[in-house]
């Protein structure tokens, strides 16, 4: 087996995915000034993407290890390859919706079977989670490297043109370099044991661990959590075009500010978590959320930043806010890395299931939500919104703390990822 070769082709797997996974913000914007699509309808791309996620972990999680990890990580690529070549050929939204879909049943398989292989080729914990920081880390550079994409196909003199979507056909492209790192790399089939465990065992497990107070609320946490990010990360293309009225490429590359936020504030966590606790790390990133929203979202009234040409050029406020996600940051994996410290290793499977079904739901009523109240009252109305979810997560957050069974372990490591 060769490791190096079997990491170049996770990490370009993940690298396609990020793009594609966290383009959602940039279609939403594009569909509604090309195609027509009013800021409530475009909402629902969120929902087909994480819902899809969800429904299609639950129901191949046992299936994948049958058919191969390789063999499901080459159908997942190719099916999103055949999506973005039918994209631009039809230029409709439904198609949007559909290719979504595709992106989020095709993740949950990829998602799924880069974990499983990456426990093949690593023979102890700290390998495991280096490996795994590695590939976390290449698809924060996905996420960042999306956003400079999209921009260089949309035309900021002729916002309603559709030309933007041709960038699938070089998303295809980028897709086939991964599905050749995956043909050649020797990932190997998984042994099988002959175990009668099926989906509804899993989804009965998932429910008697659902039962259990720190579990409950940790879930209640996840939700909200995913809640903010997603409502904040899909729908601020949207905010700086049409509140601060900067051009749209300029908007979009505005908004990989937001992911490079993400990515630093997870790095800086992981170091301070090795000297102060996590809970006073999470109500301080809490409080400087809301602190954040508080002050610059005044500052983005009567802002016309339709003159402006470059991303050097733009106002100060638009710059602050993508800093939301520095704080937010450190919330989600410092939550989980506490979350799965205090089970037992044979329940962390459910309680991944857990995870990403109400991360899924999160996601989608974040972005539906911020979406009908950006488009019925305005930007600012929407963003403002998010104080209440932040507030709440406190109330959880504090909760949880007192439901924690033993204290966090492994914090470093577990939080960078």
């Amino acid at each position: 087996m060769n490791p190096i070769r079997i990491t170049v082709a996770l990490a370009c797997s993940y690298f396609v995915f990020a793009i594609m996974l966290n383009s959602v913000g940039t279609v939403i914007l594009q569909a509604i000034n090309s195609l027509g699509v009013t800021k409530t309808d475009a909402s629902v791309l969120e929902g087909f993407k994480d819902l899809s996620i969800a429904i299609v972990s639950f129901l191949v999680a046992s299936f994948i290890p049958r058919v191969g990890y390789k063999i499901a990580m080459l159908a997942a690529l190719v099916f999103v390859a055949v999506m973005c070549l039918v994209v631009p050929t039809i230029a409709q939204f439904w198609v949007l919706k559909a290719l979504f879909a595709a992106i989020g049943c095709s993740f949950a398989v990829m998602k799924i079977s880069v974990y499983s292989v990456i426990g093949q080729v690593t023979d102890s914990a700290n390998k495991h989670s280096a490996l795994l920081n590695t590939i976390e880390g290449v698809f924060m550079l996905g996420v960042l490297a999306g956003y400079w994409i999209f921009a260089l196909f949309i035309d900021p003199n002729d916002v309603q043109s559709t030309h933007w979507l041709n960038v699938y056909y070089l998303l295809a492209l980028i897709v086939a370099v991964a599905f050749l790192a995956v043909f050649t790399a020797p990932i190997k089939s998984p042994e099988l044991k002959g175990s009668h465990y099926s989906q509804i065992h899993a989804f009965i497990d998932m429910l008697r661990l659902a039962y259990k107070p720190l579990v409950l609320i940790f879930i209640i946490s996840a939700f909200l959590y995913v809640l903010i990010e997603q409502g904040v990360g899909t729908w601020l293309p949207t905010f700086n075009n049409q509140v601060l009225m900067l051009p749209v490429d300029v908007s979009i590359q505005l908004a990989s500010i937001f992911a490079a936020a993400l990515a630093l504030g997870r790095l800086v966590a992981g170091q301070l978590l090795r000297y102060l606790n996590w809970f006073s790390i999470l109500i301080s990133c809490l409080i400087s959320m809301a602190v954040l929203v508080l002050l610059v979202l005044p500052m983005t009234h009567n802002v016309d930043g339709s003159q402006v040409k470059t991303i050097f050029d733009v106002p100060l406020a638009a710059f602050m806010l993508p800093l939301i996600g520095f704080f937010m940051a450190p919330i989600y994996p410092v939550l989980n890395s506490v979350m799965l410290s205090s089970l037992a290793k044979y329940q962390h499977a459910a309680m991944t299931g857990l995870i990403v079904v109400f991360s899924a739901l999160g996601g989608t009523t974040g972005s539906i939500i911020t979406g009908l109240v950006f488009d019925k009252f305005s930007g600012q109305h929407a963003f403002y919104l998010t104080l209440v979810p932040i507030a709440l997560l406190l109330v959880s957050v504090s909760v949880f703390k007192k439901h924690t069974l033993k204290p966090l372990s492994h914090t470093t490591s577990s939080a960078e990822q």
